[in-house]
Formats: C-alpha cells, sequence, structure tokens
C-alpha cells in the first residue's frame, strides 16, 4: 500500500478485526453499554456438509493472544455434516468480533481440503499436484493451496505456498515458452541444460503436433533424461482422454521409452482422474476443481452462558458432546 492507495483489496494482517459483519460490531458496543461484554459463554463450530477439516492453524493465530481455550479436530481430519469440528470456550470480548473471520477461514479451507481430498482418492498412489492459484485472487492462492495439502496433494505449483509449507514447487514449463521459442524441441533441450539435476525433466508435448508424435521426439532427443511428458491438450480438440493417454503409453512403450511418465492436466476432476490414471496417466495436475470448489458452510452458535445451558430455537441447550475435539489452546 503506497499513501492511501491500495495495491490490492485484499485485508492485511493487522485489519482482520474489520473483516467481520457490522452487526458483531454494533453487538459488541451494546454488551459494552450492559457491561456484558465479558460474559463467559462457550460457543460451537459445526459443519453444513461432510469434509476434510482444515484452517484451524489461522483461528489459533488469530486468537493467540486472548485466553480463550479451544477445543478442535485435527487439520486433515474428516468430519460429517452437523459434527461440531471447534468449540471456543472464554469472555465474549476475546473472539465475538472475529467469527466472521474464524467461519471463513474453516470454511474456505475446509473447501479446499475436501476437494484435493476427492481427487486424491481418485489418483490412489498416484501423484496429485495443486494448480489452482491462477483461478483465485492472489492474496488466497497460498492458503488454498496449503489447504489442498492438507487434503492429500502431493504437491503445489505456487512459489510462495510452496515457501509457506518448506517443500519444493512442481512444475514445468507453459505452452508460453514454446510458442515464445517457436519449438518444443529447443525449450526442452535448454530446459535439460539449465535446470538442476534434481529437477524433473517434463515437458509438455501438446502445443505444436500430435501428441504421441511430439512426445516420441522430445524422447527420443533426451532419452533416459526424459522423465515423464505433459498432456494438456485443450477442450477445443477434446481435451486429454483415455484413448489418447493409452496411445501415447503404447507408442512410448514399442520405442523403449517405457521410463517416461504421462502427466495430465486440464480441467480434471476425479471422474477424470479416475479414468485416466486406469488408461495408464501417472500424475495428474488438477486446478479449477480444486480451486473453485465451493466453500463448506460453517456455523457459530452460543451454546452455554455463565454456565447456563443456552441456544436458539431449533437448536439444542447446551454444549454438543464430540469426543473427537481436542485441546488445543
Amino acid at each position: 500500500m503506497v499513501g492511501n492507495r491500495r495495491f490490492f483489496f485484499s485485508a492485511q494482517h493487522d485489519e482482520i478485526d474489520k473483516v467481520t459483519d457490522i452487526y458483531f460490531v454494533k453487538t459488541l458496543r451494546i454488551l459494552e453499554d450492559l457491561g456484558l461484554e465479558d460474559t463467559l459463554v462457550k460457543a460451537e463450530v459445526f459443519a453444513g456438509a461432510d469434509g476434510v477439516f482444515c484452517g484451524l492453524v489461522e483461528v489459533l493465530n488469530l486468537l493467540e493472544d486472548s485466553e480463550c481455550k479451544i477445543y478442535s479436530l485435527e487439520e486433515g481430519e474428516r468430519f460429517s455434516k452437523k459434527e461440531v469440528v471447534l468449540r471456543i470456550e472464554g469472555r465474549y470480548s476475546e473472539f465475538g468480533l472475529y467469527e466472521t473471520a474464524i467461519l471463513g477461514v474453516l470454511a474456505s479451507s475446509s473447501g479446499w481440503a475436501t476437494a484435493a481430498h476427492k481427487c486424491k482418492e481418485a489418483a490412489g498412489d498416484k501423484p496429485v499436484v495443486c494448480f489452482g492459484s491462477r483461478h483465485v485472487h492472489p492474496s488466497v492462492a497460498p492458503v488454498m493451496e496449503r489447504a489442498a495439502r492438507v487434503g492429500g496433494a502431493d504437491g503445489v505449483s505456487c512459489v510462495l505456498a510452496a515457501e509457506i509449507l518448506g517443500v519444493k514447487p512442481l512444475g514445468t514449463v507453459p505452452h508460453a515458452a514454446m510458442l515464445i521459442a517457436g519449438s518444443t524441441e529447443r525449450i526442452a533441450t535448454t530446459y535439460d541444460k539449465i535446470m538442476p539435476e534434481d529437477e524433473p525433466r517434463i515437458i509438455p508435448v501438446d502445443t505444436f503436433k500430435d501428441e504421441a508424435q511430439e512426445s516420441l521426439d522430445i524422447a527420443r532427443i533426451l532419452g533416459k533424461r526424459l522423465d515423464g511428458v505433459r498432456l494438456d491438450t485443450p477442450k477445443e480438440r477434446g481435451g486429454v482422454t483415455p484413448d489418447l493417454v493409452r496411445e501415447v503409453r503404447k507408442r512410448l512403450d514399442l520405442e523403449g521409452f517405457s521410463h517416461v511418465k504421462i502427466f495430465v492436466s486440464g480441467g480434471l476432476n476425479p471422474e477424470k482422474i479416475r479414468v485416466l490414471g486406469e488408461a495408464g496417466a501417472d500424475a495428474f495436475g488438477v486446478g479449477w476443481y480444486i480451486s473453485a470448489t465451493p466453500p463448506i458452510e460453517m456455523t457459530m452458535d452460543i451454546k452455554e452462558v455463565d454456565g447456563k445451558p443456552v441456544a436458539k430455537r431449533g437448536r439444542i441447550p447446551g454444549i454438543t458432546e464430540n469426543k473427537r475435539l481436542k485441546r488445543v489452546k
């Protein structure tokens, strides 16, 4: 931010208390006038659908300076619809203003983690890499890719997300490189020449020629140094199909390139991952399915006030017993 001009409209770390619905601000003012802002309460967060829990670390960071007790599922645990995933016990003034942020963190992160988990389930023991950063605002791309990793993704492509996770970012090169150089072969040989030895040699093979032919051309040039080819055929050409994967696999095998893996990307979802894996695909890059998945609705209810069970109409008064919750703060 320069002066009063923002480069991005996302909240800064010190502004998260403003990422709240105005009615929580009004509530706190009213309670302060009544002298009730420090009332001891117990609040529960429950999920609106089945999923994989994620976002706890940020919630704990948000409430780090409070004296609240927090009980929660662990990140990566699966939960069912209506299950209580988190409980906060403490003075209302210490967390009430953050309800919007807490629910937003858990809803979005759990949604992304759940989508990644479904992709990984479909892939089995084959790697899944999250390519979703280009589909979300850059300020939340690392959050999304971290959630994908919690959900089961084997790797992420976003550099900052990888730094936060303490892992190496994964990815090949975009079609832009081939288009600018005018040759897939030229990019492949340069890639092999300048990249570190521990960087996999995986080359996209759908820019200029038939995918099977371009795969063979690159395999003949790089030989044993070629780790894989990436199929990312656009939907205008029918996308990556099981028949295409089978053909590329067979032609590579026939010429002695059985060591070359087939990495597929482009519009993948769990069902496509399953069928392409059965056809011979070895790894998957998933973007839109993870990044565009809807948040999982999270709801916070106060269930106890000064030790007395309470609830709004339609809900059961008192805390909901969930033996899976563990004290985390």
